[in-house]
C-alpha cells in the first residue's frame, strides 16, 4: 500500500475518538501527557486514548520498531500523531515512514485548538503534579517557583539504600542524602518504630508540611547491574516515598525519570554533601496513615474479601515457583489467592511499570494491565513483592491514579514464606 499522510483538523481529530482502528499517540514528553501544561496551554493532559511516546524515547538504545509495535503502532494500522509543533511532528513522520507504516496522520493544532477548547474532552493522571519533571525541580532549588507548588519548605532527598558512595558520586545540588535503612530494618525490611521514622526525617529537616521531592540513581539493565540491590536506583526513591506518605508527609513528591532525566536535561550534579537543618518537630503523630502499609492481618482480610484484592508485585518466575528472587528469602512460590501484577524481569527492576526513560509508564496502560489481572479501584488493594519495594512502586502507581483504598502489605513473601502455616501455591512447578 502506498504512503499516505494527511493533516488533520480539529473536526477530524474529534471523529477520530470514536474510530477504533485508528491509534492516536502524544508525542510530548511524558509529562505533559501526565498533566503537566508545559507550554502554558489552559488545559493539561491529553487527548482521551492516545498512547504516550514521546519524540525523545528516540534518542535511547532499544530496539526502536519493536517498541513501537509493542505500543500498537504497526506498519499496517492507520496512527494519528500530535505534538507541540510542527517540527516535533515531522520529526517523528520521519521516523514512522522509514519502519514502513503507511498510514499517517498529522494533528498541529493540539495546544491552540485542542486544549483551548474546554467543549473537548481530555485526561490526565490524577496526581500528575506528585511526578515532577527535571525544570520543574531546577525551578524550585534556584530560588523560583514552579507551578502547582504553595511556597512551603521544601527537601530534595537522595534515595539509596545503605550506599553513601551512590550519593558522594554526584547528586542534585542542595540534595541531602537519604539511606532507606533509615526508614525501614534490615532485620526484616518493614517500615521503622514510629519513633525510629520520627527521627529519621527530622534530622533531615523534614516535617508533615515539608515538601519532599525523592529521586535515585538509575538501575542497570537486568545482567548488567554490578550492584544489584545496592544501586538500588529509582526503586529507593519510591520506597522512601510510600513510607514518607505513611509517615504524614503532606506532599511527597518523585522526580519522574530519577537522577536520569535531570543528567539528560542537561543540569550539573554536585559532590558536595550537604548537611540539613534538623526540624523541631514533625506536626503530627506518625503514622498519620497507616491504612497505606498494612500487615499480614490485613492480608488476610483482603484475601478473603470479595471486595479486596491483594496483588503480587513480583515477576513471573517468582510467582510461578522457580525462584524466590532473593539471596535472604529460602522458599519459592506465591500467597494463594493473589492477583499477579507482574513487574518485570526480577526482584530488582520494575520494567513492566516503567517507560524507556525511567518515567513511570502510562497511567492508562497500567490500569489496562490490571484490569486483566482483576485488579480494580473498586477494591481495597495491598500489593505487596518480597520485601517492600516494588510493592511500594505499584501502591505509587495506584495512588496516582486516584484510586482510593490501596496500600503496601510491607511484610510481603518473606514474612508469609517464613510461617509453615501459610500456604503456598506454585503456579510453574
Amino acid at each position: 500500500m502506498p504512503l499516505t499522510i494527511n493533516e488533520l483538523s480539529k473536526k477530524d481529530m474529534v471523529s477520530l475518538l470514536h474510530d477504533p482502528e485508528e491509534l492516536i499517540v502524544d508525542i510530548r514528553p511524558t509529562a505533559a501527557y501526565n498533566g503537566w501544561a508545559l507550554h502554558n496551554e489552559p488545559r493539561g493532559g491529553h487527548i482521551p486514548g492516545a498512547v504516550s511516546f514521546p519524540l525523545s524515547w528516540t534518542r535511547y538504545r532499544f530496539e526502536l520498531h519493536d517498541y513501537l509495535q509493542a505500543k500498537g503502532l504497526t506498519p499496517d494500522r492507520p496512527v494519528t500523531i500530535y505534538g507541540y509543533n510542527k517540527q516535533e511532528t515531522d520529526q517523528m513522520l520521519e521516523i514512522l515512514k522509514s519502519g514502513g507504516r503507511n498510514q499517517i496522520h498529522v494533528y498541529d493544532h493540539f495546544a491552540d485548538e485542542w486544549a483551548s477548547d474546554p467543549e473537548l474532552p481530555m485526561t490526565r493522571l490524577a496526581h500528575y503534579d506528585k511526578l515532577v519533571y527535571p525544570e520543574w525541580l531546577h525551578t524550585l532549588i534556584n530560588g523560583g517557583t514552579p507551578p502547582r507548588y504553595d511556597g512551603r519548605p521544601w527537601v530534595v532527598c537522595h534515595a539509596h539504600y545503605d550506599n553513601e558512595e551512590d550519593y558522594l558520586e554526584g547528586h542534585i545540588p542542595g540534595a541531602v542524602s537519604l539511606n532507606t535503612v533509615d526508614l525501614e530494618s534490615p532485620k526484616d525490611w518493614n517500615v521503622r518504630s514510629a519513633e525510629e521514622l520520627e527521627e529519621a526525617l527530622l534530622k533531615r529537616g523534614i516535617r508533615k508540611d515539608t515538601t519532599v521531592i525523592l529521586y535515585g540513581r538509575f538501575s542497570f539493565p537486568r545482567n548488567e547491574d554490578p550492584f544489584p540491590g545496592k544501586r538500588a536506583g529509582q526503586l529507593a526513591a519510591m520506597r522512601s516515598a510510600a513510607i514518607l506518605m505513611y509517615a504524614g508527609v503532606e506532599d511527597v513528591r518523585i522526580l519522574n525519570g530519577s537522577i536520569l532525566a535531570w543528567e539528560t536535561a542537561g543540569y550539573e550534579l554536585s559532590k558536595e554533601t550537604v548537611t540539613p537543618v534538623r526540624a523541631g518537630n514533625f506536626g503530627c503523630s506518625i503514622p498519620a496513615h497507616p491504612e497505606y502499609i498494612v500487615g499480614i492481618d490485613e492480608a488476610k482480610r483482603l484475601l478473603a474479601s470479595d471486595a479486596g484484592e491483594l496483588v503480587c508485585v513480583r515477576s513471573r518466575e517468582e510467582y510461578d515457583g522457580k525462584v524466590s528472587g532473593y539471596n535472604y528469602i529460602e522458599k519459592t512460590g506465591h500467597i494463594p489467592g493473589a492477583a499477579f501484577g507482574n513487574c518485570g524481569s526480577d526482584a530488582y527492576h520494575m520494567e513492566n511499570y516503567r517507560n524507556p526513560d525511567l518515567t513511570i509508564r502510562s497511567f492508562e496502560e497500567v490500569a489496562a494491565n490490571w484490569a486483566e489481572a482483576g485488579i480494580v479501584p473498586e477494591k481495597k488493594i495491598a500489593f505487596y513483592c518480597g520485601t517492600g519495594w516494588r510493592g511500594s512502586e505499584a501502591f505509587l502507581n495506584a495512588w496516582l491514579m486516584g484510586w482510593p483504598n490501596v496500600a503496601v502489605y510491607d511484610g510481603g513473601w518473606m514474612e508469609w514464606s517464613s510461617d509453615p502455616g501459610n500456604p503456598i501455591e506454585k503456579s510453574g512447578a
